[in-house]
């Protein structure tokens, strides 16, 4: 695919004009779909360890990497996580479920065996160590992708908290970002348009005036979506534009449980 197709494909549109060639690890970038269907086929284990060494390859703030990666093969287990979440059943195709994780455990461990007090027990140590799990969590995607397999983010699994402590055996210190299904595409949805480069990337100086006039070509990009909380905001059976779907998930609290479980865990955002 040429990389003009592929720019269109992702904005709907040709925003700048793309050099003429470009390197196979950028184009594999620009292609990157999720999938929701899955091969029965395992993954060999030596390309899963490849796979995961991509993600260890990610950057983590000043090399403390904050984060770990909890890898499932059992299908009894997937199971209950796909069944615990209710609207995401294609979750049990998949033959591996990894759980990336926000871990301040390894380095309270590394200042005891120093003979040194963990003085970092705050929110920006929970920031950082978000910021190590999610990019782990991205360059195991592109790892994923490079080595021919698929792979989906799964954000639900913070819905969960205690079935996935239980499942996981995470320990105080311990905290669940994401889960990441993994496995040979049956087949790879179709690209995702993202928003216009001209509202997510600001030259110079913070500028979203151009944002309402940019909303409407967007969403007329994306089709009809299964609207959001249809309980709280009523049914909307010719689905809901990007936009009216972004606002009705926003203007409902979500997981207001999170920070309380993370103090019961030994993570206080003070």
């Amino acid at each position: 695919m040429d990389t003009e197709t592929l720019i269109r494909a992702r904005f709907g549109a040709l925003p700048f004009t793309p050099p003429a060639d470009i390197p196979a690890g950028l184009a594999l970038l620009l292609d990157r779909r999720v999938t929701r269907a899955y091969r029965p086929d395992p993954v060999p284990e030596a390309l899963l360890d490849l796979v995961l060494a991509g993600a260890q390859s990610a950057p983590a703030k000043s090399d403390l990497q904050q984060f770990s990666i909890l890898v499932t093969r059992d299908a009894a287990k997937i199971a209950q996580v796909a069944d615990a979440i209710g609207t995401m059943p294609w979750i049990k195709q998949a033959p591996v479920l990894l759980l990336f994780c926000g871990d301040i455990r390894r380095g309270r461990q590394v200042c005891a065996a120093q003979g040194r007090a963990h003085a970092n027990d705050s929110i920006d140590t929970f920031l950082n160590a978000s910021a190590d799990a999610a990019l782990a969590m991205g360059f195991c995607i592109m790892a994923a992708e490079a080595a021919g397999l698929g792979t989906c983010p799964i954000s639900y699994v913070r819905n969960n908290l205690a079935l996935v402590q239980g499942l996981f055996g995470l320990p105080e210190g311990v905290f669940p970002l994401a889960g990441l299904t993994l496995g040979f595409p049956a087949k790879r949805n179709e690209t995702s348009p993202r928003l216009p480069p001209s509202v997510v990337v600001h030259r110079e100086t913070y500028d979203d005036s151009g944002l309402a006039a940019a909303l409407p070509a967007y969403d007329a990009l994306r089709p009809p979506g299964k609207p959001r909380y249809p309980e709280v905001h009523g049914p909307k059976p010719e689905g809901c534009t990007w936009s009216e779907n972004a606002a009705r998930q926003l203007s409902v609290p979500e997981r207001a449980n999170f920070r309380a479980w993370l103090a019961t865990r030994g993570i206080n955002l003070g």
